[in-house]
């Protein structure tokens, strides 16, 4: 049961995700959560480690206020109980400098009462860092 809800929590947050819909986002995450996307947070705010909702709200705000998508596919999903694993890439334009970021993805999530409670997001920082340089 462990897994399929974690299932369920994984499909609601991607298809929230593609739709940039912070009202479906939200209730997904725990009020508390172990955060953390690493990167250069100077040149990318929308990084870094964050511990509630409120933060995780902030990220998503930052983030869609300074990346326009370009692409995304997801190539794996992989769920063990409640944690689970999403791996893809995508083509992202920066809008500070209009150039645009081509880098794999890695996210981790864990899943605990249908929340999200863990949540770890691996890109090529190295071409985040290069697009917002100017």
């Amino acid at each position: 049961m462990k897994m399929q809800e974690t299932q369920d929590v994984v499909n609601m947050y991607m298809q929230a995700l593609s739709e940039r819909n912070l009202k479906k986002i939200m209730p997904l995450f725990a009020d508390d959560i172990d955060w953390y996307i690493p990167g250069n947070e100077t040149l990318a705010p929308w990084l870094g480690k964050r511990s509630n909702k409120q933060e995780v709200k902030e990220f998503f705000t930052l983030l869609w206020s300074n990346t326009k998508p370009l692409s995304a596919s997801v190539t794996d999903f992989l769920f063990d109980n409640n944690t689970a694993v999403i791996t893809g890439n995508f083509s992202t334009e920066m809008q500070k400098t209009g150039r645009i970021v081509n880098s794999l993805f890695f996210i981790q999530m864990t899943v605990e009462n249908s929340h999200i409670t863990k949540y770890r997001l691996l890109e090529d920082t190295y071409a985040v860092f290069t697009a917002l340089t100017e």
